[in-house]
């Protein structure tokens, strides 16, 4: 049963025009729409198709828009917040669809814990206000713009709702391009830090070589000595012996007399 139902049926059944014009009873039931819509929402599966949708990484990228909170909303109302739509979400009470819940809590989850740390909170609510001031001053711009060329000086963005689209996919162009850099930056450090740890292994490589010479070296000395003195010492007698042979004395040959 639709919440207008309930309504009407603890009112006892749909109101007579009688007692309600027809004017209050069209407030009654756009209010109680705009009720159902909302609820809709904050349904569980609802909720966690919203924060799985296709894009979802850069979608979840602002903590507000996770939590569906006001960037200037209260630690109260974030922890209201976060209570409502964390149960939500939670596996436990999703269990015929455990695995894309148990992502859609994780999300929730971070989104909360982003907020809860001061200095990341600023950071994200920069960010935000960043993408307020950035729509803000280029509608001004655009303004003199058609004022200067003498045009009618509506613009879309003059609808409140409009203008709130235009922040909000600003805002998350913004986080996107933030998220961009983290990641160039993290594989621009994480490339470093292989490099330096492949110098570290060579170097250290290197020096076990090292180590590993001289300590073969040292071993190998006293055999290295033996075997040069050895070579010398039999150099020197086949010096000696040569040297004996050149310096002994020609045969003389005896004369024949006839």
């Amino acid at each position: 049963m639709h919440e207008v139902d309930r309504m009407m049926a603890a009112a006892g059944g749909e109101p007579s025009t009688e007692n309600v014009s027809d004017e209050l009873f069209q407030n009654f039931y756009t209010e109680v729409k705009q009720i159902e819509k909302r609820d809709s929402v904050l349904t569980s599966k609802q909720q966690i198709d919203r924060l799985l949708r296709p894009g979802a990484s850069y979608f979840n990228l602002n903590p507000f828009e996770v939590l569906q909170i006001d960037a200037e909303a209260t630690d109260d109302e974030l922890k209201k917040r976060f209570r409502a739509l964390s149960i939500l979400v939670h596996p436990d009470k999703n269990q015929d669809d455990q695995i894309r819940s148990q992502k859609a809590f994780e999300a929730v989850d971070k989104a909360y814990k982003l907020l809860l740390e001061p200095d990341q909170r600023k950071r994200a609510l920069d960010v935000v206000h960043a993408g307020q001031e950035y729509v803000e001053h280029n509608v001004k711009e655009k303004k003199k713009q058609l004022k200067k060329d003498g045009k009618p000086l509506d613009m879309e963005e003059d609808d409140p709702e409009m203008f709130k689209q235009a922040v909000y996919k600003q805002t998350m162009k913004l986080f996107a391009e933030l998220e961009i850099k983290r990641k160039e930056r993290e594989a621009k450090d994480m490339h470093e830090r292989k490099r330096a740890r492949e110098e570290e292994i060579e170097t250290a490589e290197k020096a076990k070589r090292e180590r590993e010479w001289q300590k073969n070296f040292e071993e190998t000395r006293d055999g290295r000595v033996d075997s040069w003195r050895t070579f010398q010492a039999k150099g020197k007698k086949s010096k000696e012996k040569k040297n004996r042979s050149f310096l002994k004395p020609p045969k003389v040959k005896m004369e024949q007399r006839e």
